[in-house]
């Protein structure tokens, strides 16, 4: 009986269910258009909520080198806001690769948004403002003669005012525990040092999403600690590629696993973690 109101009629396949629901509570007939209205309104705000709480959306992402070998497969995964999601897999999974398309240093067949922004060449400069990506290695992020410079530079290449950029660089400093080495070279300070003034580079730049490729890599004891309470007092949107299993109960509340180029799994930390059959099959391992 239900079917037969109009409102009805134009609900998509996927909310019958609820509207199925609602007739089976037995209501009379005149209520059932108005409640079924209510039904569609209180669907549609929450399609439209999770769409706004979406910061990166990867469909059916697929990339090959230039000789041919291919990285990606059909990569899809979504990103929410504020939430830290760890990707995880052996050498060799196409971990790297994968980062790099989020803020278009590569470019893949498929569909990558931030933001609900395509990822393309007219909007590369505003997905690169959006998405800040820190390197494995902090001497290809370090190359300017003092900390200092390598922390303004992303500033200065926005078009900012000097005052704007002494307290964008003050303020990124500050926020990585590395105030007093301005005047100092980059490549002067320790691995550990280095890496947080790579993070302060991309702070810098008040990015909404940090990106982050093996950061905990050839850490000491000590300054890995360092650097994961830095990354837990950081309340953006984080994408972290590790090895670090540790780093990733930590700070992660959702993991995905890649290897051979595919989304193997992705879901809550503990679930997956908890698997160990799923991770001796993609070479991972709890010590």
């Amino acid at each position: 009986m239900w079917r037969e109101y109009p409102v009805v009629a134009q609900i998509p396949a996927r909310r019958e269910n609820v509207c199925s629901y609602v007739a089976d509570m037995f209501i009379p007939p005149w209520w059932m258009r108005d409640l079924c209205e209510s039904v569609v309104a209180i669907v549609d705000k929450a399609e439209s909520l999770t769409k706004a709480q979406v910061a990166i959306e990867i469909k059916g992402l697929t990339y090959s080198y230039p000789d041919g070998t291919q990285a990606l497969k059909e990569v899809s995964f979504t990103v929410y806001r504020g939430e830290c999601l760890g990707i995880i897999g052996p050498n060799g999974a196409g971990k790297s690769t994968l980062l790099l398309h989020l803020n278009g240093v590569l470019r893949g067949n498929g569909e990558v948004k931030v933001f609900g922004m395509p990822v393309n060449g007219r909007s590369l400069p505003l997905i690169r403002q959006k998405v800040g990506l820190v390197f494995q290695d902090p001497d290809d992020q370090l190359f300017m003669p003092t900390v200092f410079d390598d922390v303004a530079f992303g500033p200065i290449s926005m078009g900012l005012t000097k005052e704007q950029v002494l307290e964008k660089v003050a303020w990124a400093l500050v926020s990585v525990g590395m105030v007093g080495v301005e005047q100092r070279s980059g490549h002067h300070l320790s691995f550990g040092e280095k890496k947080r003034v790579s993070i302060a580079t991309v702070l810098a730049m008040d990015p909404e999403v940090l990106v982050l490729d093996e950061p905990t890599s050839n850490l000491d004891p000590r300054a890995r600690r360092r650097l994961i309470g830095l990354l837990r007092s950081l309340s953006l949107t984080k994408v972290i590629a590790t090895h670090d299993i540790g780093l990733v109960i930590e700070l992660c509340e959702r993991c995905l696993i890649l290897d051979g180029g595919r989304v193997v799994a992705c879901g809550a930390t503990c679930d997956l973690l908890e698997d160990r059959a799923l991770l001796e099959a993609h070479g991972l391992e709890i010590s």
